[in-house]
């Protein structure tokens, strides 16, 4: 497709066609602004800040075939400004040993800095129209007419600079300059994704992009409305390119508002305002009475069932598996009929956008499928933020993942004790599970506060519960079907009726000789029993 079809579709709100133009243009931003600014960085920056300018103004263009040179004066308007504000930040020299850097080691980092450093001297020394021309040629060795089109000039103008920029530079400096310039290229992810608002619901906003480059979820969108800048903020990934976000102020959110993915990582938690009404808008519709939806996951269906068209909460936090939790009750509950929507919340500070792509590469989505539904906030944990329980109060049931259990060697990383469920009940869960979970919090509570005091003071019957809660909390522990790649462990179910007859039989002490390694990471009972005793 030519130039001024691509602009025409873009100034109608083709977000794909403006993709194309950006891909096309995303070098010339770049080298363009370099030559300006002078600073790998900056130059991102101010590439970035242009695209986003464009699209807010190309209503305005009214000649297509002319975006370059429009897009051109755009970036160069987008570099004077930062080199206009540019201040240098400065702290104390000690400082620096709190620096963390994925970089490579110190050596090769400096050898690149220096590198680095005399290119852009090498590039500065030259004229601005040599400059110019050179930068934007080595990038990613540009034609002629290529950037004579962009730069606005005669392609022989462009090929006598060349000459003249070569003339000026030696060899070994070309070859250095251009090797440089094509490391530091910017990714192919790096141009602004832009989208469109397409539906609004108070502040629940869904917006469409490119479905190849979707906003990562806990990241932010921004928009212009309402007299002033406006936040989205992700929840949802869908498989359409379609996002779902809550906005910041939501009467300034309408269909048809165009919106850029900053890639900013969100880092506070969403009010309580707007967290209410993402569960009331993307949570089930209707109420009715809870009805236990069953996971074959011992340690949720026994001590918080989830609720059969119901919202289930689960706090994350680091390095518990939360992803692991999302995508295995997505792949065991997809295929029902009720399903179940997930909430899942992340602590501040732990959010990590490449750690999402890598997770997907995996295997490990943690999307929405069939009948149930994902989506991702950030929300300080209870233990932390005694505001959280009320919050959480709005889920039918809550799941919490801990750092303990992790430490502990206990997979899934559930807490026995801190989450809840509405469906925990006589009337629905039934009288014996009822029973057999108020037995579990009791044994596991009391056997916690004995090891906190320690076992000098220990009774016989003391050591004996201890032993028991010992055994149950190993026996939470179970194989998932979608880390069977990483475990080597094929994942079980296992039925909710078994489980309660198991927990009770072990608080009876059925199983007491029975070595407590025995129920490590284990299915059913059928399995721990099978183990050898030795």
């Amino acid at each position: 497709m030519d130039l001024a079809d691509l602009v025409e579709r873009a100034r109608a709100g083709d977000v794909a066609a403006f993709t194309v133009l950006v891909g096309r243009f995303r070098h010339f931003a770049f080298g363009y602004a370099l030559a300006l600014v002078r600073d790998f960085p900056a130059a991102e920056d101010v590439a970035q800040e242009a695209f986003l300018a464009a699209w807010r103004s190309l209503s305005r263009l009214q000649t297509p075939v002319a975006f370059a040179g429009w897009f051109r004066g755009i970036v160069g308007h987008c570099a004077h400004r930062a080199l206009r504000r540019r201040v240098l930040a400065t702290v104390p020299l000690e400082h620096a040993v709190a620096v963390a850097s994925a970089e490579p080691g110190p050596d090769r980092e400096a050898e690149r800095r220096e590198r680095a450093a005399a290119v852009l001297a090498a590039i500065e020394a030259l004229p601005a129209p040599l400059r110019e021309v050179t930068v934007l040629h080595y990038v990613e060795e540009r034609s002629h007419r290529e950037i004579a089109a962009f730069l606005g000039l005669p392609a022989t103008t462009v090929n006598n600079r060349l000459h003249a920029a070569r003339a000026q530079l030696e060899d070994r400096m070309l070859t250095m300059i251009k090797d440089t310039l094509r490391e530091h290229r910017p990714p192919d992810d790096f141009p602004a994704r832009v989208g469109r608002i397409v539906s609004a619901q108070g502040r629940v906003v869904e917006a469409r992009f490119d479905p190849a480059d979707l906003p990562e979820v806990l990241t932010s969108l921004a928009l212009d409305g309402g007299g002033g800048a406006v936040t989205v903020e992700i929840v949802q990934r869908l498989n359409d390119g379609r996002v779902r976000g809550i906005a910041t102020e939501p009467a300034a959110v309408s269909p048809g508002t165009r919106v850029v993915a900053t890639g900013e990582v969100l880092t506070r938690p969403m009010t309580e305002a707007s967290l209410a009404e993402a569960v009331r808008v993307l949570g089930p519709r209707g109420a009715r009475q809870p009805e236990f939806l069953e996971t074959g996951i011992k340690v949720i269906d026994l001590l918080t069932p989830c609720v059969a068209g119901g919202t289930l909460a689960i706090v994350g936090g680091f390095k518990v598996g939360t992803i692991v939790v999302v995508e295995e009750l997505t792949r065991r509950l997809a295929a029902g009929a009720d399903g179940v929507s997930l909430f899942t919340f992340f602590p501040p500070g732990i959010v990590d956008p490449a750690a999402w792509k890598r997770e997907r590469a995996e295997g490990f989505g943690g999307g929405s499928a069939g009948s149930v539904q994902t989506f991702y906030f950030l929300g300080e944990r209870p233990e932390t933020d005694p505001a959280a329980a009320a919050r959480l109060a709005a889920f039918d049931a809550v799941v919490v993942l801990s750092p303990a259990q992790r430490e502990a060697g206990i997979y899934p990383c559930v807490d026995p004790l801190a989450g809840r469920s509405r469906a925990l009940d006589a009337t629905i869960v039934g009288a014996e599970h009822a029973a057999a979970a108020a037995r579990v919090r009791e044994a596991l509570t009391t056997a916690a506060r004995l090891e906190m005091a320690g076992e000098g003071a220990w009774s016989d019957a003391d050591r004996t519960l201890v032993a028991r809660a010992r055994r149950l909390r190993r026996f939470f522990g179970q194989p998932f079907y979608v880390a069977e790649p990483y475990t080597h462990r094929p994942g079980t179910t296992v039925l909710r009726l078994e489980t309660v007859a198991t927990v009770a039989a072990i608080l009876d002490g059925t199983y007491d000789d029975i070595p407590e390694t025995a129920f490590n990471f284990a299915g059913g009972i059928a399995e721990v029993l099978a183990r050898p005793r030795g």
